[in-house]
């Protein structure tokens, strides 16, 4: 538009409603984002009503649950504090250092492999944790091929050798390492890219040795990053129930359960689940902390993927080895070892079973997807829209769900909807003579809130990346046709929207079909997931059961992975170019 016709004086147009708010910047009037506001900030209620019912049970609850508290802290509180600790410091040191030290080889040095490493690093994120836990627990057992092969192998007997118990804290830790680690490669790879490449060349210049140079220029400049990659791992780790709980290990995700399901207590439940809350918040506010106000724009000092420096010999061996390691560990030998017990083992659950739980998985993650969508479009929109602060608060709200780990919000879900249908069910009882049954925990109504809880997040911040390519000029077009702002979204918005909003419902599919706390906790009667199918399997040992499932889980995992590698490969060959 030119330049005379952005005015900071408002100015009201009859036909559509609308009202300018400064330069570059659109809104309707009041009357006209009503229904917007509305619906954005139910949204953000329902996000942030699982909190508050957590909450409010552990008030409650307080005198009740204190037999159930005296209970955990003669026999397991003190080892879940330590196992909670140790995780948090365990997978935190794990995955920066894999993480860091992977994308460091990758950025700046030229070495056999490292195009394809580039891209493959990011598999192991295709490869759930609990997935990971059955494949080494079938391999590094005593009558698994790894200690058999050794025995066979050396003559030896059980007592002469030792060998480190993989179900364990430590095996614990080593499988969120290595299949989360990286969050921390993907962030920390940009940050060496964008913010490290000609600065590194300039401390060069003054003397600095490349391990100087790393230490004291690239580090600092991606240490935001990096918190923020931990800080992803963490709150991953600490959401866990699959693989603590395969490996007896007692943590808050635990312990919820079993104060839930085996004492009955639900406000000891919830109060635990506001400890682990309490973590959470710890390693959001380490993760600011951290990254604290730092800011930083060297694009004058940039270099392309170019200046990277050709290694050959044993230097390159290592560095092939050292991006080989993590990729191996992460995923090609767990999908192996999966592939393997598939194949040669046979799974007798494979057939109409199978399909009951693909179908199952399928409308559970495809009802999901559809909701979270639509409640992100809302929000994005909405936050377009009207710039207010409430917005801003609204917009906030929205994300906290990927925060939450799933044990948390199933709490805070079926605290209250049980209590609902208990009304209901008296009220029809009462009224009309009938038996309703459980009409919300009994179907897979709660459960979808919970998912949609768990992962509003990502289809929020997918849509906003969407919408923020899309110009305001486009909405003064809209405005200046008459359009209202229904219209402008469907007529405007929507079919430049199509590939963020697919985005969107692609990654909320795979989060579901991948998710297992909360579906454990709240799935209805007879309504099993391939999720909870490969976690029941597998803790009666029927590893090779189990491996179907798991391999579904896997594959369909990966197709965030491709799509992430292709744009991997994209942009470097940009920047290269």
């Amino acid at each position: 538009m030119p330049e005379s016709t952005d005015v900071t004086t408002p100015s009201r147009l009859p036909s559509g409603g609308f009202e300018r708010a400064g330069v570059g910047a659109v809104r309707w009037s009041t009357g006209g984002v009503a229904w917007l506001r509305l619906g954005a900030w139910f949204a953000a209620f329902a996000v942030v009503a699982p909190i508050v019912s957590v909450a409010v049970s552990a008030w409650l609850g307080a005198g009740t649950a204190l037999g159930t508290w005296a209970h955990l802290a003669e026999t397991v509180l003190a080892e879940t504090l330590l196992n909670t600790l140790v995780l948090c410091l365990g997978v935190g040191g794990g995955v920066a250092a894999l993480g860091v030290g992977s994308a460091w080889l990758i950025t700046r040095y030229e070495f056999p492999g490292r195009s394809v490493f580039e891209w493959a690093l990011v598999l192991p994120l295709a490869m759930p944790a609990y997935v990971a836990a059955y494949t080494y627990t079938d391999a590094l057992q005593y009558v698994g091929p790894v200690q058999t092969w050794l025995r066979h192998t050396f003559g030896w007997t059980r007592a002469d050798y030792w060998f480190p118990e993989v179900r364990s804290l430590g095996g614990a830790v080593a499988m969120f390492v290595l299949v989360l680690y990286p969050y921390v490669y993907m962030l920390a790879r940009t940050a060496f890219l964008e913010r490290a490449g000609g600065l590194l060349e300039v401390a060069r210049s003054m003397g600095l040795s490349p391990w100087q140079g790393f230490v004291r220029v690239s580090l600092p400049l991606a240490r935001p990053a990096i918190a923020a990659g931990v800080a992803l791992a963490l709150m991953e780790a600490l959401a866990d129930y699959g693989t603590v709980s395969y490996f007896a290990v007692q943590t808050f995700t635990t312990g919820i359960y079993r104060a839930w399901f085996s004492l009955g207590d639900r406000a000891a439940a919830a109060q635990l689940a506001l400890v682990l809350l309490a973590f959470v918040g710890l390693v959001l506010a380490a993760e600011r902390s951290l990254r604290g106000r730092a800011r930083f724009d060297d694009a004058s000092l940039r270099r392309s993927g170019s200046s990277r420096v050709d290694v050959h010999g044993l230097r390159a061996g290592l560095a092939t080895a050292g991006c080989a390691l993590p990729l191996v560990l992460g995923f090609v030998l767990p999908a192996g070892l999966l592939l393997r017990m598939a194949w040669v083992e046979g799974d007798a659950q494979f057939g109409e079973r199978f399909l009951i739980l693909a179908r199952h998985s399928v409308t559970l993650a495809g009802a999901t997807a559809l909701l979270a969508v639509a409640l992100a479009l809302l929000i994005g929109y909405a936050a377009r829209v009207h710039r207010g602060r409430g917005m801003r608060w609204v917009h906030r709200a929205s994300g906290l769900g990927y925060a939450l780990p799933g044990s948390v919000i199933a709490v805070g879900v079926l605290i209250p909807v049980t209590r609902i249908d208990h009304i209901l069910a008296a009220v029809a009882r009462e009224v009309g003579g009938v038996e309703v049954g459980l009409l919300l925990t009994g179907t897979i109504a709660a459960l979808v809130y919970a998912c949609l809880v768990r992962y509003l997040s990502a289809a929020v911040q997918t849509v906003d990346a969407g919408l923020a390519r899309i110009t305001p000029q486009m909405d003064q077009a809209a405005r200046s046709l008459g359009h209202s702002p229904a219209q402008t979204l469907v007529r405007v918005h929507l079919p430049l929207l199509r590939g963020s909003l697919l985005t969107a419902a692609l990654l909320v599919f795979i989060d579901v079909m991948k998710e297992l706390p909360a579906t454990l906790v709240m799935r209805p009667f007879n309504f099993d997931t391939l999720a909870t199918q490969t976690f029941v399997l597998a803790s009666d040992e029927r590893l090779a059961e189990a491996s179907t499932a798991a391999l579904a889980i896997v594959a369909v995992g990966l197709v965030p992975m491709v799509l992430l590698c292709r744009q991997i490969a994209r942009g470097q060959r940009v920047s290269v170019t």
